[in-house]
C-alpha cells in the first residue's frame, strides 16, 4: 500500500517510528525502479526544538517546514550532500522527519545519492508523484530509540532526548 498525505498527518514523534521499515521507491526515469527499506529516522519538532531548522522561526529555507504535510524537505548538508525530509502535522506547526538511514545505506547522503534524491526534490508531495512513493507492506520491525546525530549545537538537552528510531538489525 502507498503511504498517502494523512499517513504524514499526525505528529511527527507518532510518524517517525511508524515510517522505519517502510520503503521508498524511486522510479528512474528509465523506467527502472530503486527500492529501499526506511532503518532509521530521526524527528525535528518546532521552533522550541534547537536541533530543528525552524529553530530560528520562519525563513526562506524553513518555510516548507510550516506548509503542508507530505511534502518532502531536501537541503544541502555541509554543501555536498543532499539530505531528505519529509514534513509531518499541522500546517503552521513546523515538523519533520529525516529518513536517516535505509537497509544497507547507513548514512542519510548515502540514501539519497543512491535514490538519486536531489534538490530539484524539494517542496515536491511524496505522495501521488510519478517517481517517487513510499510504501508499506506490511513489516513492522521492533524499534529502538537513540539520541539525534551531530546536533551538539543545539545544547544538551536538545542533544540526548531519544528521537532518533531505529530498526532492531535482527529484524531487517
Amino acid at each position: 500500500m502507498i503511504l498517502t498525505e494523512e499517513f504524514f498527518h499526525r505528529d511527527v514523534l507518532e510518524v517517525a517510528p511508524e515510517l522505519v521499515g517502510k520503503v521508498i521507491v524511486r522510479r528512474l526515469p528509465d523506467g527502472s525502479e530503486l527500492r529501499v527499506r526506511i532503518t532509521e529516522t530521526e524527528a525535528y519538532r518546532g521552533e522550541e526544538d534547537k536541533a530543528c531548522h525552524a529553530a530560528k522561526g520562519r525563513t526562506k529555507r524553513t518555510e516548507l517546514l510550516y506548509g503542508r504535510s507530505g511534502q518532502i524537505y531536501v537541503y544541502l548538508c555541509y554543501g555536498i550532500h543532499w539530505l531528505m525530509n519529509v514534513i509531518t502535522g499541522e500546517e503552521g506547526q513546523p515538523q519533520g522527519i529525516l529518513i536517516r538511514c535505509g537497509e544497507g545505506l547507513n548514512g542519510p547522503a548515502k540514501l539519497t545519492k543512491y535514490l538519486k534524491i536531489d534538490g530539484s526534490f524539494n517542496n515536491t508531495p511524496v505522495c501521488g508523484r510519478d517517481d517517487i512513493c513510499i510504501e508499506d507492506d506490511g513489516f513492522r520491525p521492533v524499534i529502538k530509540t537513540a539520541p539525534r546525530v551531530g546536533i551538539d549545537y543545539a545544547g544538551e538537552y536538545w542533544k540526548d532526548i531519544e528521537w532518533r528510531f531505529i530498526a532492531d538489525r535482527g529484524d531487517i
